[in-house]
This record gives structure tokens, sequence and C-alpha cells, in this order.
């Protein structure tokens, strides 16, 4: 068994995966890959045989010939029969973290999440769908330039939103009682150059045996969020180590790198997507105009191929950010025990693999393995 020494002397830590760890690991990759692979495939079904015009059809009676009100109702028909492909792989996803001890919430609170989801993702769906072909309809020849700039502003302003109106959707958050962790964690952040706007303790509990911690929101919603999972089990070092990581993103401008990241990609997402609208309605005929929202599935298409053939590299860039937050916590915490520990601990409890191999990192981990973060914080000690 691949074994390191724990910091401090105590009894090593093991860098082996469990069989549960790489038996949860290995359900959720294939999960994951047949999720992706059923929603590029109903994108080319509904393309390709010419489904997509039906439903827009159907949109247009619903309508009464409503240009606005028949583009609700297909992101309607769509969000649906997406929910109902999905459905049966969240139910097992569901039953997943209950066969692995991993979950707290019972069916009732699982489905109202489901509605919520549902429900948020339509409304937000249609915002965006109304926006896009509102701005094909004004301006045809440059609306994806148009469109891309409008995605960059709602992109930040999402951002923004999301820890004061999306995430209390679906957690509670309360203001944290640890009066002396809450003072740790504020210094901490002044350290780093960023002042948060208070510090949160995250219902985690009510539905995961997970735990987490993290940074969220820009300017006047920027908060720190511990999950109660976190603080039942984790000493204040090594909830500081955590977040000492989390605001290496911040002194390393990963936030501000990553946005200019997304508007390069989405700006060539948006170009690609105009190319190909433009290659299907005037040179195919598959559409009436720039305009007709059938062709929603094909600009989701572009964006779903975009995306799965960017994966490995935007893992890489990811992996490497991570390694760099890694290195400011270091130097910000006056021992790497704290941070060896918690990562051990957090590997254990969320049953993600400390090793695997190298295919499996370079396709689906945003993060380096759990072995190699603790292998280069005992090389930083070593070196000090």
């Amino acid at each position: 068994m691949l074994e390191t020494p724990k910091s401090g002397g105590g009894p090593p830590l093991s860098l082996a995966d469990t069989p549960e760890a790489r038996q949860y690991s290995r359900i959720h990759r294939w999960l994951s890959v047949i999720d992706t692979g059923l929603g590029i495939a109903l994108l080319i079904v509904l393309v390709a045989a010419a489904w997509t015009r039906n439903l827009r059809d159907i949109s247009f009676r619903w309508s009464g010939d409503h240009y606005v009100l028949a583009l609700f109702f297909y992101v309607l028909l769509l969000t649906i029969i997406t929910k109902l492909i999905s459905l049966p792989l969240d139910i097992y996803s569901f039953r997943l973290e209950h066969r692995f001890q991993l979950s707290n919430q019972s069916t009732g609170a699982w489905l109202l999440d489901e509605v919520k989801g549902f429900a948020l993702g339509l409304v937000i769906g249609a915002l965006l769908a109304e926006l896009v072909y509102w701005i094909i309809r004004s301006s045809p020849n440059f609306w994806w330039i148009i469109a891309w700039a409008a995605f960059t502003v709602l992109f930040v302003v999402f951002a923004q939103l999301a820890p004061v109106v999306l995430f209390p959707i679906f957690y509670k958050f309360v203001p944290l009682q640890d009066d002396e962790l809450r003072r740790r964690l504020v210094n901490l952040s002044e350290r780093a150059g960023t002042r948060v706007r208070g510090v949160y303790e995250w219902k985690l509990s009510e539905k995961s045996k997970k735990a987490n911690a993290a940074l969220t929101g820009l300017g006047n919603t920027r908060r720190i969020i511990v999950a109660d999972t976190l603080l039942q089990n984790y000493s204040h070092d090594e909830i500081e180590a955590v977040l000492a990581h989390e605001l290496g993103h911040h002194v390393h401008g990963h936030i501000f790198k990553s946005i200019l990241m997304q508007m390069g990609i989405t700006l060539f997402g948006f170009w690609a997507a105009n190319q190909a609208l433009r290659y299907a309605t005037f040179d195919r005929h598959m559409f009436v105009t720039l305009s007709d929202f059938a062709n929603l599935p094909l600009l989701a298409l572009v964006s779903a191929a975009l995306s799965v053939l960017l994966i490995p590299a935007l893992n890489a860039y990811s992996r490497y950010n991570e390694r760099q937050a890694d290195l400011y916590c270091w130097k910000s915490v006056p021992r790497v025990d704290p941070f060896v520990t918690a990562m051990d601990k957090l590997s254990a409890q969320n049953l993600s693999e400390k090793s695997p191999s190298r295919l499996v990192e370079v396709l689906f981990h945003s993060h380096p393995p759990v072995s190699k973060r603790i292998a280069a914080a005992k090389q930083f000690e070593a070196a000090q």
C-alpha cells in the first residue's frame, strides 16, 4: 500500500484508494459520460430528424403565432424532453449517494430540489433564448458579437447574484457563530487583499455528508461559506488551510483570468454557431430564417461539441490554477500539516480518488489528485 509519513510524526497517511472510493468514482464517471452522450444524441436527433421543427410548429399553435410566447413554449417543451431523458440517471445518482452513505436527503426533499432545479433552468433558459433570438432578429449580421458581449455581462452578473439569490434556493446559510474561527478567516482574507462581506455556515448536512468550503461572489456579494460538515469534523487550523487555498485563487487573479478565458471561448463559440446557423439556413435550407428558433438545438450542439473538445485543456488549466492556490496556502499558514490532514480527510469523507490513472486525471479532474497535492506539500515543507 502506498503510504507517506504523516506531518507531525503521526501514523502514515495512505495514498491508496479504497475499493469504495474507486467504485464510487468509476460509477460517477460513467454517469457523466452517459449523461453527456444522451444530451448530444438528443440534439443530433432533434436536428437531423426535423423533430425540432415539429416542436416549433406546436409552440406557434399554442401561442397563437406570437413569436415571444412561442419561443417560451418551445424552451418549455425542450426542457421537459431533456428532463424526461435524464430523469433515470438523476434517480440513479440520488440512490447512489444513499448506497455509499453520502446523502442525508429524503426522497421528498430531493424531489423538491428537482422541481426547483427544473423551474430555475426553465426561467434562465427561456430568458437567455429570448435574449439571443431578439438579438438575431435585431441584427442578423452581427448577432453573434452582440450576444457574446451580452453573455459576458450576464456571466459577471450571475457570479455576483449567485450567493444571495441562487444558492439560497437550494441551501440554508446562517452567519458563522464561532467568533474565533470567523476572526481567523476574516484576517486571512484581509492578508490576501480581499474584503469579504461575511462568513456563513452552509447547512450542507441537511442533504449531504460531504464537506466543502468556498469563497463566493464578486464585489459586494463576496463571502466565505463553510459547510457545517466541515465545522463538525475539522480543526480550526484545517479549515483555515482550506480557505487559504480558496483565497489563493483571488491572490493569483484566477477569477479574472477565468473570465477572460471564458470570454475568448464564448466568442469563438458564438462565431462557430453563426457559421453553423448560416450553413443550415442558407445552404441546406433546414430553417426558414436565422431567427427560426427551431435551430436552437443546433446552437446547443455547437456549444456542447466545443465543451467536450476543450475538456482536457480546461482541466489542465484548472489543475495549474489549483497548484498555484495550494502554494499560496502553504506560504500563508504556519505549517503544512493542517493542509495535508484536511486533504486526506476530505478525500475520505467525499469518497474521491486519491490516486487516479493519468487518463482519468486528464479527462475528468479539474484538481490535481490528492496524492500529488500531499506530495507537493511535503516537498515544500522539506525545502523550507
